[in-house]
């Protein structure tokens, strides 16, 4: 099957990339790292996200969103990757993915079109840290329309005006300034974000009528692949910088890039991070037309990025030599953000074990053009 990004996916991609270019790189990001204090939310980054339209890329037309598709939510999320981009985009994003999936009428009324605009931050509590990313592990609990429980590594609770959370029974719309909802700052080593723990005491939320078993596993699936599609990110910028940083340091009168060893990894490096590239672009793609293959792909494309980020990001930092280490280089800046997302929504373990499940243990054949793929990751499974 030939496969590409549409002219208006490219033009998409494009203009992300001019943005932050002129108006986002790394000296704005090193400003949110020396305050970490600060809410993690640059005020003329958020603006731009909302009139750009960048939010209201899943929201439907009727919600005065642009109703396009995961692929092209991917595509910016790869690009805030590159970027290690700050904000709360990812969370209200998915927010507004569970207005859509599982919201009444009336709650995606209420709700879409205020994602759209920008005028909202959402922040999403839906998998119980370290925890396969199924229904099951949902973090709270509902009891008589009470929930309790607790989540921590929340993106940017703070600062959120609606929160989306799941619990034993499906997802529920919480106000976070509730009684008996309390939020706590949490340090992280990723200061391109900000995170924190979220505690319910018997708080009375929103159910979302249409939140299913199912729908919530597609949410989580769809999470995984925006995740994903951070870390491919992250990994393409890594290569990128490595490549041309090893082109120009010079060692025993060579550049360090014609030694063997290296040109040889970074070769290795450049196969990995494409095939990640495709694993999760086809994802996104699965998940817009509803391919039988869709929970599949999800699981390879996370865990795949997940591998492939952690290799690249370690490699940028050894072969940048001594200034890779410095607190003064960006290199952290990928390494860091890398680590974290390596374990959001099922870290690459686990989506491994889901794939056998899925793959294995239901005897199903896999359909479409992703079956040789996924034997290459069972392959590659059964020799870790």
């Amino acid at each position: 099957m030939h496969f590409q990004l549409t002219d208006e996916q490219r033009a998409l991609r494009e203009a992300v990339r001019s943005y932050l270019r002129g108006r986002f790189g790394p000296q704005q990001v090193r400003e949110l790292y020396e305050a970490p204090e600060s809410d993690g939310v640059p005020a003329a980054l958020w603006q731009a996200l909302g009139e750009q339209g960048w939010l209201a890329v899943l929201v439907p037309e009727e919600h005065d969103g642009i109703g396009l598709g995961l692929l092209d939510a991917a595509v910016l999320a790869r690009e805030f990757g590159a970027g290690t981009v700050p904000g709360p985009w990812l969370g209200t994003v998915l927010a507004g993915e569970a207005l859509r999936l599982a919201g009444s009428a009336e709650q995606q009324a209420e709700h879409l079109p205020r994602i759209a605009a920008g005028e909202v931050k959402g922040a999403v509590a839906l998998l119980k840290a370290g925890y396969s990313p199924i229904p099951q592990a949902a973090p709270f609990q509902s009891s008589g329309g009470a929930l309790t429980g607790r989540m921590d590594l929340v993106e940017y609770p703070s600062v959120a005006d609606l929160l989306v959370v799941a619990a034993s029974d499906g997802l529920y719309l919480v106000d976070p300034a509730a009684s008996g909802v309390t939020i706590t700052p949490q340090p992280s080593l990723d200061r391109t974000t900000r995170v924190g723990t979220v505690e319910l005491a018997g708080v009375t939320g929103e159910k979302l009528p249409g939140s299913t078993p199912d729908v919530v596993q597609d949410l989580l699936d769809r999470a995984a692949v925006l995740v994903a599609n951070d870390l491919v990110g992250i990994s393409r910028k890594a290569l990128t910088d490595t490549v041309e940083y090893d082109k120009t340091r010079v060692q025993f009168n060579r550049p360090v890039g014609s030694f063997q060893a290296i040109k040889h990894h970074l070769a290795d490096l450049h196969i990995a991070v494409t095939f990640a590239e495709h694993a999760a672009t086809y994802a996104a793609h699965a998940a817009d037309v509803g391919a039988d293959d869709r929970a599949v792909a999800a699981s390879i494309a996370k865990s795949k990025a997940a591998v492939v980020a952690n290799e690249m990001t370690g490699a940028m930092i050894q072969y940048h030599g001594g200034i890779g280490y410095t607190w003064e280089h960006d290199t952290h800046f990928y390494f860091k953000r890398s680590k974290r997302l390596e374990g959001a929504y099922g870290d690459a373990a686990q989506h491994r074990e889901r794939i056998a499940k899925l793959v294995i243990d239901t005897a199903r054949p896999v359909q479409g053009d992703t079956a040789e793929v996924v034997g290459s990751e069972l392959s590659v499974a059964a020799s870790a």
